[in-house]
């Protein structure tokens, strides 16, 4: 059977009968002739094996003294009770059961020949912290409530999954300390208290096998697969919703002494707002709160000290305080901690509230007795917190997470500057379903906006890329064709010699040009024919076989071919597009707090996006056309930021790539529609749509009557075609190289005719690259103007 597992625990563990002897030692020499003389034979019986008394790891023993351990076990499991009481001797946090009742023996035949029963597992941690507060209890006497609820989960001779609650009786375990055991102070013990999750604190205080436990426990054992069963149920409706959403909120006092089976703990609840940082008080309540005391709201950073701060809203785990006198004349005496002292209050424990790592609020539970609340029977929230959890975000926010729901149903991710129009058709949406109509979700229409689009695209990006994939073939095919070589000085089969000239003809024509199909033709002329022959070469010669795994080598295992020129060119897209894409989204930030404003942005080649701006997004805010002209300005200063970016990257990439960079000037509003079936935005009708055509075919335009290319590397492309709008853009360059932008070098063009466009101009402006990022302030309309009056 073997020994007891060596599980890193403060005890050592030893199956002893010590301590039940010793009781029969006591009745022995009772007045109770009958049991007397019982407990004499037992204690005959016993003494040819002093194992039974000093206690021993090797489980066989057990089997060994089978039926001598019954007799001594027989007062604690009565033979008239052995086919209804599901009971069994075990040893503390051990699956070993022993002299089990014929009940239990019963359930573990139904569950099948190879089961073994297993307690639902604790963590290690948690395993070894709980043994030490029975160490604590039994040796160092701490009153500490340790107990937590030990199940067995097993299976009937349905298949049905049973659940079985624990009950040990400890009373014939002895803990006896080792030389290894230390002498703990009151302050080591009250570090211990605050500390439940420190396990390095608490092999440090109580190291590992510094105590002995010797003895047995005796587990009574009930079905509680009833209770089990509702608690799930109960778990879910509650999470989908219930008529009394406010019935753990109000009962919160009543509920937590229960539980705590604490008589003066009381029980409060703060609402956490991320958008200000602050903890409120509950809407429609008037609960007194110890963080918040008699204000509304009060600020996180105000009232909690670092560590809490860390815990409750950075790691949403447990903040208790065993001695709050203790900790206030410690501290500089935070919010926190003299509020609690001002109410007379002695031990306290913070529980965050948190859905999916989202904070919600914080349970106060609050004692005015020292060590009765601490981080140890903190623990114990873990039971009922799912449902705490559940009661706060039906109450909270019910009906903002449906609104949310049909949104996200409808429409996937909208952008926060039109996320107040969703709702609005989210509700209208709610209240037909309540009426019993049949719902539907309107399609969203924003008119008279003013588009901005730009895009900074790298160059020449088919070249590069047909280039990195030629050069990789063309190392590839140059490796197959020396392997193959050797193969023929080797053998001389003419197979090898016809390989080694279709390999050559592939080499010269991907040399003169590398077409459509080019890469899929080499790649399955490698795999079907080149591959089997390898595999028969390396078979054949050793010095062969090295070149072999030396081409194997350099295989992408993903791509299944030589991957390295092209390797470096995709990393470099991808440097390009993450570095330039997080310099205009950490810009967007600040321009929408200009004025709010629609934007998407999106990776291809480079970075592209779009932005409108108009009050029919804003709603209740006043629109001007001042607010497009700032925009403009911001969105021009951005694009030479990005442009730096990359002037700056640029030494460091793989492959250095250059980028091109254009801005698309539309005069004329219009109105975009959220395609329902595309969910996303769009240009809403015919008229509008000469938009998207311009912006899809202008970067391959070309100067008017030449074959120059209308994007350059190094100049800023802004393409128009009102004169207005040419006088507006040449009043930001100006600003903008007195800010060091632009070298002042700038050349207005015409550009050929466009399928179905005509008469577009662009203004071409020479970018002032900078080798130092010194400054990144972002230059307003208002400052243009204030500049122009000087």
């Amino acid at each position: 059977m073997g020994y007891i597992d060596a599980k890193e625990l403060p005890l050592q563990q030893y199956v002893s009968f010590n301590k039940l002897l010793k009781h029969y030692e006591v009745v022995a020499k009772g007045d109770d002739e009958f049991l007397a003389e019982r407990a004499r034979f037992i204690l005959k019986a016993q003494e040819p094996y002093p194992e039974l008394r000093e206690g021993f790891t090797d489980i066989s023993l057990l089997q060994k003294h089978e039926k001598l351990i019954q007799l001594m076990l027989r007062d604690s499991f009565p033979e008239v009770l052995t086919k209804n009481e599901i009971k069994a001797a075990s040893l503390p946090y051990e699956d070993i059961v022993f002299n089990s009742s014929e009940r239990f023996q019963q359930i573990i035949k139904d569950a099948g020949l190879d089961f073994i029963p297993k307690m639902r597992e604790l963590p290690d941690d948690e395993m070894y912290v709980l043994a030490c507060s029975v160490i604590l209890n039994f040796y160092y006497g701490v009153n500490v409530d340790f107990k937590r609820p030990f199940f067995y989960d097993i299976p009937d001779v349905n298949g049905i999954m049973k659940h079985y609650r624990i009950l040990y009786n400890a009373d014939f375990i002895e803990i006896l300390p080792t030389e290894n055991a230390k002498k703990l102070s009151q302050s080591d013990i009250e570090q211990l208290l605050d500390s439940y999750n420190d396990i390095e604190l608490w092999k440090e205080k109580i190291p590992p096998n510094s105590f002995i436990s010797r003895g047995f426990i005796v587990m009574n054992m009930f079905d509680v697969t009833t209770e089990h069963s509702i608690s799930e149920i109960k778990s879910n409706l509650i999470s989908k919703g219930s008529e009394n959403d406010n019935v753990i909120l109000e009962k919160f006092t009543e509920t937590f002494r229960s539980f705590f089976n604490l008589k003066g703990v009381n029980a409060s609840f703060v609402v956490y707002n991320p958008s200000e940082n602050q903890f409120e008080q509950v809407i429609g309540k008037n609960t007194k709160s110890v963080l918040l005391q008699n204000h509304d709201f009060v600020s996180c950073r105000s009232v909690l000290c670092d560590g809490s701060y860390e815990a409750l809203l950075d790691d949403n785990k447990y903040f208790a305080i065993s001695d709050v006198d203790k900790i206030y004349d410690e501290s500089n005496g935070p919010s926190l901690y003299k509020n609690l002292k001002e109410e007379g209050l002695k031990s306290a424990i913070f529980a965050p509230i948190a859905s999916d790592n989202n904070l919600l609020g914080v349970l106060e539970i609050t004692s005015p007795n020292k060590g009765e609340l601490n981080s140890i029977n903190a623990q114990r929230l873990d039971q009922i917190m799912p449902y705490i959890i559940s009661a706060v975000l039906r109450a909270k926010a019910e009906e903002e997470n449906l609104i949310d729901a049909i949104i996200q149903n409808e429409c996937t991710s909208v952008h926060s500057s039109v996320y107040w129009k969703f709702q609005e058709e989210a509700k209208k949406f709610i209240k037909d379903s309540n009426l019993g109509l049949q719902p539907s979700f309107n399609e969203i229409v924003f008119k008279d906006v003013s588009p901005l689009y730009g895009q900074i695209d790298i160059k020449d990006s088919s070249k590069a890329r047909n280039e990195a994939i030629q050069r990789d073939l063309m190392i590839q095919l140059s490796t197959i064709s020396n392997v193959l070589t050797q193969g023929w000085q080797k053998s001389k089969l003419p197979i090898y010699e016809e390989l080694i000239f279709r390999v050559g003809n592939h080499l010269e024509e991907i040399k003169v040009s590398l077409h459509t199909n080019s890469e899929q033709s080499i790649f399955d002329f490698v795999n079907k024919e080149v591959i089997p022959v390898f595999n028969h070469l390396k078979t054949q010669n050793k010095s062969i076989a090295k070149l072999i795994e030396s081409y194997e080598e350099k295989i992408d295992a993903d791509t299944n071919s030589y991957y390295d020129h092209r390797k470096n060119y995709d990393e470099s897209v991808m440097i390009i597009n993450k570095k330039l894409a997080s310099v205009i989204d950490k810009k967007q930030s600040n321009a929408q707090e200009m004025y709010p404003h629609f934007f998407e942005r999106y990776k291809t080649d480079g970075v592209e996006h779009n932005m409108y701006i108009g009050d029919s997004i804003t709603g209740e805010r006043s629109y001007e056309p001042l607010y497009l002209n700032n925009l403009r300005l911001w969105q021009l200063q951005v694009m030479c930021d990005m442009e730096n970016t990359h002037y700056r990257l640029k030494p460091d990439l793989p492959v250095p790539l250059d980028v091109a960079s254009l801005i698309l000037v539309y005069n004329t509003s219009l109105s975009i529609r959220f395609r329902m079936d595309e969910k996303q935005f769009d240009v809403d009708g015919t008229y509008n749509a000469r938009y998207e055509i311009i912006k899809k075919r202008i970067d391959k335009s070309f100067i008017k009557g030449t074959n120059e290319r209308l994007t350059q590397t190094g100049k800023m492309v802004i393409v128009y075609s009102q004169k207005s709008d040419e006088l507006e853009y040449l009043r930001y360059i100006k600003f903008l190289k007195s800010k060091g932008y632009f070298t002042g070098k700038i050349e207005i063009v015409e550009l050929q005719g466009l399928q179905g466009v005509s008469g577009l101009k662009a203004i071409r402006a020479e970018i002032l690259y900078k080798k130092d990022k010194k400054s990144e302030t972002t230059y307003t309309y208002d400052d243009l103007m204030e500049e122009l009056k000087a």
